[in-house]
């Protein structure tokens, strides 16, 4: 067989495989190749040990969510300290999970009676819908647990917990909001987006 045919001689380092009539050549591949994918399969096993087996560092994701949390404490710090109460203060600490948990904790303590764990309703309304009988806006939430409605029955909790916790407990609340949780309380006052 002859090179101007179509075919050539295989050489020292070429091995012919043929099937059918058609000769195959085996190749060596190319070291830069090689060293690229043998380095790619020992990258791919290693970072897999590293984040998912031994979880020895944290994901892109969960080191983003780490770098938030810490920016939305650091808010939260200095929004208690600034004093200053708005509804867009209210929503920042809504999203500071160290405040959410400390509310939790209080609202656990002190709601549960008239608002279920869940803040589905008892006595008092369901906090979990889009409906709400003294407003649903964070400013408005924070005035009926800070001031109470007495002829409702809703104690005014700002002077038994302090500005800090009532802080607190309105930044859970805003949590539950728009939640709708299964056998809640049939909705009661104002829908409000």
């Amino acid at each position: 067989m002859s090179e101007e045919h179509g075919y050539h001689e295989p050489g020292q380092d070429e091995v012919v495989h043929e099937y059918d009539d058609i000769q195959e050549y085996d190749n060596a591949l190319p070291l830069w190749w090689l060293v690229t994918f043998f380095g790619t399969v020992i990258f791919a096993i290693g970072y897999f040990f590293t984040y998912q087996t031994f979880k020895a560092a944290d994901l892109p994701n969960g080191a983003f969510d780490k770098e938030v949390a810490v920016q939305r404490a650091a808010e939260a710090e200095r929004i208690k300290a600034a004093g200053n109460i708005t509804g867009d203060s209210l929503m920042l600490l809504s999203k500071d999970m160290a405040t959410v948990d400390k509310g939790k904790q209080i609202f656990t303590t002190n709601c549960v009676v008239c608002h279920r764990a869940d803040g589905g309703g008892v006595i008092g309304p369901n906090l979990t819908d889009k409906s709400w009988l003294h407003g649903g806006k964070p400013e408005n939430i924070y005035k009926t647990v800070n001031e109470g409605v007495l002829t409702k029955g809703m104690a005014a909790w700002g002077p038994v917990l302090g500005t800090d916790k009532t802080q607190s407990v309105v930044a859970y609340v805003l949590t539950l909001k728009d939640t709708n949780v299964a056998g809640g309380k049939p909705a009661q006052g104002v829908e409000e987006p």
